[in-house]
Order: structure tokens, then sequence, then C-alpha cells
């Protein structure tokens, strides 16, 4: 892997949004909101998403104009220092709606990236 390469950051992202997503399965906003332990994996896994994010080269991101990249950088600071004030209903819909579109761009990119390397000569 080059010290350029994408691929590191863009596996943090399919990573967390996995986790997040069997941690979530079936879970509905009622029992979330209650569930401190799942709301604290929820919240972490998207802080590490939110800052992997920041690390995407900037012509990647513009691949991809249905992400809000911008959003999904500031919501770590959200949740690291306004974390008291999360709205966890908020929280729950974008798990169920924005993350799966942003799964979808990382893993292209990341099949993209992958091939690439395997292609270049060392």
């Amino acid at each position: 892997m080059t010290p350029s390469s994408p691929i590191a950051r863009l596996t943090d992202i399919v990573e967390a949004i996995a986790l997040i997503r069997a941690e979530m399965a079936d879970v509905s906003v009622d029992d979330f909101e209650p569930d401190k332990r799942k709301r604290w994996i929820v919240e972490r896994g998207i802080e590490i998403i939110s800052e992997a994010s920041r690390r995407l080269p900037d012509a990647m991101k513009a691949r991809h104009t249905d992400i809000p990249w911008k959003k999904v950088a500031g919501i770590g600071n959200i949740l690291r220092h306004d974390y008291e004030h999360v709205a966890h209903d908020v929280l729950w819909h974008a798990v169920l709606q924005h993350l799966p579109p942003l799964e979808k761009a990382c893993r292209d990119e990341l099949t993209t990236e992958q091939e690439r390397e395997r292609r270049s000569p060392e």
C-alpha cells in the first residue's frame, strides 16, 4: 500500500459501518434510545467514519456528490464535543438512511483502489 493510498481509511469506514449494521440489525428507535451500549458503539463508529472521511482525497469525494462529505466530517465534532445533546432518534435515522449510500461509495472506491494496487508494479 502506497503512503498516499486511501485503502486504510476506506477500510476503516467500511468496517465501522459493518459493525454498526450488525449492532443495529432489527433495533427499533424505542429500543435504541435506552441502550447505552448500542448508542456508544454507534457513536464511536460514526466518529471513526467521520475522521477517516476527512483523510480521503478530494477527487475521490467529488466522484460521490450524493454523499454530504462535510456533514460526514462534521458529525464527529458534534459527537466528540457536544455528545450530551445528541438526539438518539436522529442518530438512529442516520444509521438507517445515510450509512448505506456511504458504505456503497466506500466499498466501490475500495475495490477500485485495491485493483489499482494489484496492477501497479512495485
